[in-house]
């Protein structure tokens, strides 16, 4: 059993713990916080928010240390648009990461959308974020061919400063077999590099620096496989706080190699870590053609 509760969050007093929650997650620009008034609004109006909770000692008070914030939207469709839910909000509290809590909370969020009657939830997160593409593409079987960019405009929390604020906008369709199965008790197998290697596939590999930093190919390579396998540093944050400028030359580098890969008819179906080499690696897998969500499997 998981050492935390989930529920809903419906109160004023709970929207103020979620505004203290984001300054942990997201810490250094007040203007980045969404606000309690903002959070009620929507939960009074047909979003959801859920939280994830632990009895702190020595009161046995409930402390806060998750929230999955959305709220309805749309998509479009060739017979016109359609309902979806927008999910804007995972944090998870630092003490708390790498604990399974994001997860969680993604599918207790998966079970209430569904029984809303709706088929997809969609969010954006930085595609250079190694930990966050494990989480959305690999563990919940999201799904990516949109790339937008400076999605937020000039951001100044300590996370995302200094750099465009370009973003992945997953698609989750949350009634796949595809997402049932990635949800499921059952253990799932893990598929490493060798496994893509001997399919038919083009290769975006970084390039191996002194400094041990990886730094981007110079080039694009030609897209022509059916897979493509794309590297992003495994701590993009680390690099980042390191140095900025290679930072940003990994962020042009993935608009324009993501841009190339969708406007080609490529997918972001799977995402691997590596570990079998002198140094980890991570890589996005993105596969041509696919007629139906339930082959990405």
């Amino acid at each position: 059993m998981p050492e935390w509760i989930i529920r809903l969050m419906e109160t004023p007093e709970e929207m103020e713990a979620v505004q203290d929650l984001q300054r942990l997650v997201w810490p250094g620009s007040e203007t980045e916080v969404v606000p309690a008034h903002a959070l009620l609004a929507v939960v009074h109006n047909g979003g959801l928010l859920l939280g994830a909770f632990v009895c702190a000692a020595p009161a046995r008070h409930e402390k806060l240390i998750g929230a999955a914030w959305g709220f309805p939207g749309f998509y479009s469709t060739p017979d016109g648009p359609r309902l979806k839910h927008c999910s804007h909000i995972l944090g998870v509290h630092p003490e708390w990461r790498d604990a399974g809590l994001g997860f969680s909370l993604k599918r207790a969020q998966w079970q209430m959308v569904r029984h809303q009657g709706l088929d997809l939830i969609t969010w954006t997160y930085d595609p250079l974020l190694s930990r966050n593409a494990h989480l959305n593409i690999a563990r919940l079987g999201a799904v990516c061919n949109t790339y937008r960019r400076s999605e937020y405009g000039d951001m100044s929390d300590a996370l995302n400063a200094g750099l465009p604020s370009d973003r992945f906008q997953v698609d989750w369709w949350v009634n796949t077999r595809r997402v049932e199965r990635r949800l499921s008790r059952s253990q799932r197998p893990v598929l490493g590099l060798d496994h893509f290697l001997t399919a038919d596939v083009s290769l975006c590999a970084a390039i191996p620096d002194p400094s041990g930093w990886p730094r981007p190919p110079e080039v694009i390579s030609v897209l022509s496989g059916r897979l493509l396998l794309v590297e992003i540093p495994v701590d993009f944050l680390a690099l980042k706080e390191a140095d900025l400028a290679l930072a940003r030359a990994w962020r042009f580098y993935a608009r324009a190699v993501f841009e190339t890969a969708f406007l080609a008819g490529y997918l972001v179906t799977e995402f691997i870590f590596d570990k079998t080499g002198r140094r980890p690696r991570s890589f996005y897998v993105l596969t041509h053609g696919e007629s139906t969500l339930d082959a990405c499997e």
